[in-house]
């Protein structure tokens, strides 16, 4: 028999040969009596042709409907000239059919299996396995395998050992919620799905493997958003006796890799770094999109002059004032757009949007335009228009409030800015590194401090004098990686010494008895000479929807959950039998309607 030949795969070269194809029926078509199919396979898609004068063949090939699952014999032959196809690759040629057998009739899909589909997220994922036909899902799912292996590659060739991570744990509850599988053989007792790799990547750096990776699969219990899961993927990875240029040195090359193989896109390295601190002063944010200026500006102590309530409050308070300049702004915005940012800041918390529109920075207060301005001295308007680089035609806008309502709602109105105007091109990949996090933030509900990131992160030596009389002042030994204002990964330093650790979870407020009953195991670890470690995890799923323009992370998962963490393909979640509740020593608890 002869051998098959992919669909995608067919060449002018091959003409004459006699070929084998499988695929499914994309398109029938009937032009004269000669029968067109479209066959497709996970390569690609190929013309097949059948003439009248096999008359069992050709009355076959009529009765094929889309998604019919055949196997065709013929020859390849040139297509007309007038008919060759440039967008396809196998567009010069056809296969003239000797012979089709089906080998699957199909029912008619429930929607359409070209890129062109229209079917609702839900109805798709209901038919998963069908979405998943469709041309560019199967791109997603070659690239997520290109980029994986890419990864594997790379960590491969600098040492790395591939290890596996247990998927049954230990719960040991700090930010999301577990997600908590009981023990029949230990009734009342539950496992907990790993949120992530964290305390065994650790301990395999005790154990003395130096550098571990994983292809790891992640479980966490939390409200759902487009770039959320509550199962997902992480390429992860943990070194020994490194410090954290070394471990962002290889993070970058990781990352690289990655894209090179994903997009064909060479990354620039080292990528830029900047602190937590700056990053907040000038973007807002800790994930900051440095492909456009619109850099925030503080003018906080200008306005502890002004009698101005709503922006001598907040500068008196602890609060700041901040500004965004847009140039040419006063002509590219209409007051309608102002009111719609107005709105958008409003989701932030913001209660207004203030502005100034600069006619002519030469005449000060008449050249400009702002119901604020009668407010403002002409020293305090003249110091302000200095500090932001004001110029004629340009747009201020301004945050008043507490530190987090301005920095989220001008960071974010920032960013809408950007795309409005055009400010970046969408094909540019800017990275730039987060880095001196804070190691704690207040938790205001609960009055207690509780870790940026994690209680395994390394504050830096130096701070370390501050854990007991200052500890909001300490920065860590943590790092994000942010692609074009999306955080795509980060990691820390861990704490290695016993002692520092036994401060830092006592500065988080958690007693000796509540450490080892969560992580008595790690504590004990350390005892044992831990080496300086540290490491980093990137999203994978996030970084595959950003490489293919994914609205959602969804499009990238073979079969993933909807925002309500249900799959409508399987029906699960699902009740089970009350056996099954019995052997694991469980009652149900009657619903009350």
């Amino acid at each position: 028999m002869t051998e098959r030949t992919r669909c995608g795969d067919f060449r002018k070269e091959q003409i004459g040969e006699d070929v084998r194809l499988n695929g499914w029926v994309q398109t029938n078509r009937d032009h004269g009596g000669v029968v067109f199919l479209d066959v497709r396979d996970r390569y690609g898609l190929v013309q097949v042709v059948v003439h009248p004068d096999t008359p069992d063949v050709h009355a076959l090939a009529h009765s094929l409907r889309q998604q019919d699952v055949v196997e065709v014999s013929g020859e390849v032959i040139a297509r007309d000239a007038e008919a060759i196809n440039p967008k396809l690759p196998t567009g010069e040629i056809e296969i003239k059919a000797s012979s089709i057998v089906v080998q699957n009739r199909a029912e008619t899909p429930p929607f359409s299996i070209d890129d062109d589909c229209n079917a609702g997220e839900q109805h798709r994922l209901e038919y998963r396995y069908l979405d998943l036909r469709r041309p560019l899902m199967q791109n997603n799912m070659m690239l997520r395998h290109k980029v994986i292996h890419a990864a594997r590659n790379y960590l491969d060739q600098q040492d790395f050992l591939e290890v596996e991570t247990p998927i049954l744990n230990k719960s040991t509850p700090e930010g999301a919620r577990d997600y908590l599988v009981p023990s029949r053989v230990y009734p009342g007792s539950f496992y907990a799905l790993p949120q992530s790799p964290q305390i065994f990547k650790q301990l395999l750096m005790v154990a003395g493997m130096d550098r571990y990776y994983q292809i790891a699969r992640c479980f966490r219990d939390e409200d759902l958003r487009a770039d959320r899961q509550p199962e997902f993927t992480q390429v992860d990875i943990e070194m020994s006796f490194v410090s954290q240029d070394d471990v962002m040195a290889k993070a970058e090359g990781l990352i690289a890799a990655m894209f090179e193989a994903g997009l064909g896109v060479k990354s620039g390295m080292p990528f830029p770094r900047i602190t937590y601190q700056e990053s907040m002063d000038k973007y807002g944010l800790d994930r900051p999109d440095v492909r456009f200026g619109l850099e925030h500006v503080d003018v906080t102590d200008l306005m502890k002059t002004v009698d101005f309530k709503v922006f001598r409050g907040p500068a008196d308070n602890g609060g700041l004032v901040k500004v965004i300049r847009v140039p040419e702004g006063a002509s590219k915005l209409s007051r309608k757009q102002i009111d719609n940012y107005t709105k958008f800041v409003s989701i932030y918390g913001a209660k207004g949007l203030a502005y100034i529109k600069v006619n002519d920075v030469a005449d000060v207060p008449g050249g400009l335009q702002s119901p604020i301005v009668k407010n403002l001295s002409e020293e305090v308007l003249k110091a302000l228009l200095e500090r932001c680089g004001a110029e004629n035609g340009d747009l201020l806008f301004f945050g008043a409030d507490t530190k987090e309502v301005v920095n989220n709602a001008l960071g974010y109105l920032r960013v809408e800015l950007g795309k409005d105007l055009d400010l970046f091109d969408v094909s540019d990949n800017q990275f730039v590194w987060v880095v001196d996090f804070p190691m704690f933030e207040w938790d205001a509900e609960n009055k207690r401090l509780q870790a940026l990131h994690h209680p395994f992160t390394a504050p830096y030596d130096a701070d370390l004098d501050k854990l007991e009389t200052a500890p909001l002042d300490m920065c860590s030994q943590a790092y994000d990686l942010v692609w074009n204002g999306t955080e795509i990964g980060g990691g820390s330093i861990r704490i290695h010494d016993t002692e520092v650790q036994a401060r830092i979870l006592k500065a988080l407020d958690i007693s000796e008895e509540e450490a080892r009953l969560k992580f008595g195991f790690l504590l004990d670890a350390l005892k044992y000479g831990a080496p300086p470690h540290g490491g980093l995890a990137f999203g994978l799923d996030r970084v595959l929807a950003l490489m293919v323009g994914a609205e959602s992370i969804r499009d990238v998962i073979a079969f993933p959950k909807t925002q309500k963490a249900a799959d409508p393909m399987s029906d699960a979640p699902s009740e089970v039998a009350d056996s099954q509740w019995k052997e694991l020593g469980l009652k149900k608890r009657r619903t009350v309607v």
